[in-house]
């Protein structure tokens, strides 16, 4: 049985700027932080940094959930992300907006009212 989602993984070119850019972002520090992976724990799931990768825009695209979309986008572009485009409602209640991080990226955010976190397994 597939379960839910644990890692998401971002290739970067340099792991140091990386993990002080994406610490500022969610306001912590990886828990394993080694040469060859950076892991910060995001709300009982992982965001992983892989060194040495090829960073894209056209690969798999992982939602971070947030209860107040205007707020986080404005957060995340003042630390150096960029706005390729608007905030999207994509019905029901539900927004979602991409942002390119400082290193290639795409860091993708959902404000889903209908996100049930009971169901996480």
């Amino acid at each position: 049985m597939i379960k839910g989602l644990r890692t998401a993984a971002y290739p970067v070119a340099d792991l140091a700027a990386a993990k002080a850019w994406y610490g500022k972002v969610f306001g912590t520090e990886p828990y394993f932080d080694q040469p060859f992976y950076a892991g910060f724990s995001i709300g009982g799931f992982e965001l992983g940094l892989i060194p040495d990768g090829t960073p894209g825009t056209t690969g798999s695209m992982v939602y971070w959930g947030v209860d107040d979309i205007e707020a986080e986008v404005e957060r995340i572009v003042a630390l150096g992300a960029t706005l390729p485009g608007a905030i999207q409602d994509v019905g029901e209640g539900i927004r979602t907006v991409e942002l390119a991080d400082p290193f290639g990226n795409l860091l993708c955010l959902i404000d889903n009212p209908h996100f049930d976190l009971a169901a996480v397994r």
